[in-house]
């Protein structure tokens, strides 16, 4: 006899698609007790600053 209401189990996206592959970093653990930190990238030098209204701006 063939079951004719077979169970859907949910389906669970894969870690890319959820964002928990991805590392996270507290900016207060990034900055520490200053406002700019360089960030070097492919040999390219980026800023990146928290700006008086606590917003974070990245330059190269």
């Amino acid at each position: 006899m063939t079951d004719l209401n077979p169970k859907v189990t949910p389906r669970t996206p894969p870690p890319s698609e959820t964002g928990t592959s991805r590392r996270r970093f507290d900016s207060r653990q990034l900055f520490l007790s200053q406002n700019e930190i360089i960030i070097d990238h492919q040999g390219e030098e980026y800023r990146l600053r928290i700006t008086s209204n606590g917003k974070l701006i990245l330059t190269k």
